[in-house]
């Protein structure tokens, strides 16, 4: 497995796109990785996010892949490379406020439809996606976290038939942004284009 050169540079179906997550890891350990060649790196957090960037080497992709509140938008948009966590419309209204330039992003798709999780529920998908890209907003994909507890592998396979299905309308839609480190193995054999894995990488 080998880190993509950027979502917006993707040419090979099979490429999987291995976001390390840094929550709660130091600049030495982040630095470690980067030295050994990755590139691909991933936060949940706004303000850890905003501290680390400006220490770290410039050419680092970085991935929000955390719940994004508005007020925020500002300090995280001209750090990352994708917003993987678009949950809803007052986000993306947002997201492309004031014609500045938005990175791309993905759709947040609540599979379980969990009352503690954000995201569209799966029969809200389709509509969302249209009313995002018609605000702007460059969709690249979705982006969803399974249910715990429960098998992940039909989760996944539901997600990737949730992005063939919006890639009809919106040829743009080509990312699948699912597994973490206990199930990273199933979301790839589901079709998943991106993964986030932190502790299995740093621990």
């Amino acid at each position: 497995m080998q880190a993509a050169q950027g979502v917006a540079e993707r040419t090979d179906d099979d490429e999987v796109t291995l976001v390390a997550v840094t929550k709660g890891r130091s600049l030495e350990a982040i630095r470690d990785l980067y030295d050994a060649g990755h590139r691909d790196f991933g936060e949940n957090r706004a303000q850890e996010l905003a501290a680390k960037a400006p220490e770290l080497p410039s050419d680092i992709r970085w991935h929000f892949v955390g719940p994004l509140q508005r007020n925020k938008v500002s300090v995280i948009r001209p750090l990352v490379t994708l917003l993987h966590s678009l949950d809803r419309t007052q986000l993306a209204a947002a997201w492309v406020r004031d014609g500045a330039h938005a990175p791309p992003a993905l759709l947040e798709v609540n599979l379980g439809e969990e009352p503690q999780k954000h995201g569209f529920s799966p029969d809200e998908a389709g509509a969302g996606a249209d009313e995002i890209v018609e605000m702007g907003v460059d969709l690249r994909g979705v982006m969803s976290i399974p249910p715990a507890g429960l098998h992940p592998g039909a989760f996944f396979e539901q997600l990737v038939g949730l992005r063939d299905e919006l890639r009809r309308k919106h040829p743009q839609v080509v990312e699948v942004s699912a597994g973490m480190t206990d199930d990273f193995e199933e979301a790839i054999r589901a079709g998943a284009t991106t993964i986030r894995v932190g502790r299995a990488i740093f621990e």
